[in-house]
């Protein structure tokens, strides 16, 4: 059932204060849940931390120990073709890995996300979920990690280039197949039969020139009680699915708004563009192990037995080093893609003229993301816009398109009907 929009009376008079407008939304959100919102999003920056050391730990053990390099030998006895050396090598090394970090991940996944009431799932049902996680992870790097290594050993010193291209191409064909293939793995896709609902929702996918005829819904709520939504896939597989926390916990106006922001997405075209800005990054990624990886191979040549940089043995140092690289690069990682969930949240309001939705739903995330952290903070750590900057952007859009005010199309100003909280 479809909720109703609160609005803070501050946020319902004109002219609009966008500063007291603001505050007042925070201000809604009791000291309590603040409180342990801020401290589950500040805990998950020491989670990065332990993550990337815990990574590197096990990597440089398969290494040292020569497990990695038994590993390799265990593979060759399966096959004689290289590829699925390579393959065989992939998933015994990623068991091992999963092994190693179970604990973290039990930690991380499971209780830390109960002890912050995040998470619906009992044990079992998050252990079928992990298993899924690990099937899948088997195939699709049964799939990448051989393609890598035939141009490692093709192409020794322009493979950093040669694989950049190679990466890119592969992280397409995953956002392809991710909401046909991958996502129902995971959650129970249906149609969204609501027309209270799906109407308002296609209607701004028409006018936004998107080709959809169908609004899919998914049992998020299995897993959590976070809301979300996405205008997912490529070449075809396009699909507008929200999840039923949003449609249990969200009125229309955030979830036309929450619909706006992720057509954004897709109308600006930032899929593309965040595969060419990742690819960039890659790039650099890539030449920094190209000029890294054989110096510490020759260092370590017999403790390692890896023969060079196209054998599989040598995965735990590719990967050390490129955990190393991505997590230095995390603030630039995080400033290219909170850009783009800041321009799709300016064209969310503009296409769906709800700012008091916007304004709703980012207290909603705010139940798990910091709603007012400092600059470099954000900085740093924030790969979406504070919920405060979130809020602060819908109050003076409002502020801007006041009920009644003409606009450029001629319609009215569409700041939304003003509804005082009692």
């Amino acid at each position: 059932m479809i909720g109703a929009l609160v609005i803070p009376p501050e946020a319902a008079s004109f002219p609009l204060d966008v500063a007291a407008a603001t505050h007042a939304y925070l201000a809604s959100v009791p000291p309590a849940a603040r409180v342990a919102s801020d401290a589950y999003f500040e805990g998950g920056y020491w989670l990065q931390l332990w993550d990337f050391l815990l990574s590197s730990a096990i990597g440089v053990a398969l290494l040292h120990t020569g497990a990695s390099a038994r590993v390799r030998d265990l593979a060759t006895r399966f096959t004689r073709v290289r590829p699925l050396q390579v393959a065989a090598y992939w998933a015994m090394y990623l068991l091992v890995v999963s092994v190693a970090s179970f604990p973290l991940e039990v930690y991380a996944g499971f209780v830390r996300e109960h002890a912050y009431g995040l998470s619906n799932m009992t044990l079992g049902a998050w252990l079928g979920d992990q298993a899924k996680a690990f099937g899948v992870a088997v195939v699709l790097g049964s799939i990448a990690v051989p393609g890598l290594y035939a141009i490692l050993r093709r192409a020794r010193r322009t493979w950093w280039i040669w694989g950049t291209v190679a990466a890119v191409s592969f992280l397409a064909f995953v956002i392809t197949i991710v909401p046909v293939f991958v996502a129902p793995i995971f959650n129970r896709y249906t149609v969204l039969e609501d027309q209270t609902v799906t109407a308002p929702v296609l209607s701004l996918a028409r006018a936004n020139g998107i080709p959809a005829s169908e609004v899919w819904q998914f049992n998020a709520s299995r897993q959590s009680r976070r809301v979300s939504a996405n205008v997912s896939g490529l070449f075809g597989t396009s699909r507008i699915s929200l999840n039923d926390n949003l449609l249990a916990r969200c009125s229309l106006p955030e979830i036309e708004n929450v619909m706006g922001h992720e057509m954004g997405h897709y109308v600006l075209h930032h899929i593309g563009k965040l595969m060419l800005q990742f690819g960039l990054v890659i790039l650099v990624g890539f030449a920094f192990i190209s000029a890294t990886f054989e110096r510490l191979r020759a260092r370590f040549a017999g403790r390692w037995r890896v023969e060079g940089v196209d054998d599989p043995a040598g995965l735990p140092l590719l990967l050390l080093l490129l955990g190393a690289y991505m997590f230095v690069m995390t603030p630039v990682i995080n400033t290219i893609v909170r850009t783009h969930e800041i321009e799709a949240d300016a064209f969310g309001l503009n296409a769906a003229r709800q700012p008091d939705g916007m304004a709703a739903v980012s207290l909603k995330l705010g139940e798990y993301r910091k709603l007012e952290p400092g600059p470099i903070e954000e900085l740093v750590f924030f790969d979406h816009p504070s919920g405060k900057h979130r809020i602060e952007m819908a109050m003076r859009w409002k502020k801007e398109h006041p009920p009644g005010a003409p606009c450029r199309d001629g319609l009215d100003g569409g700041g939304g009907a003003a509804q005082p909280r009692p």
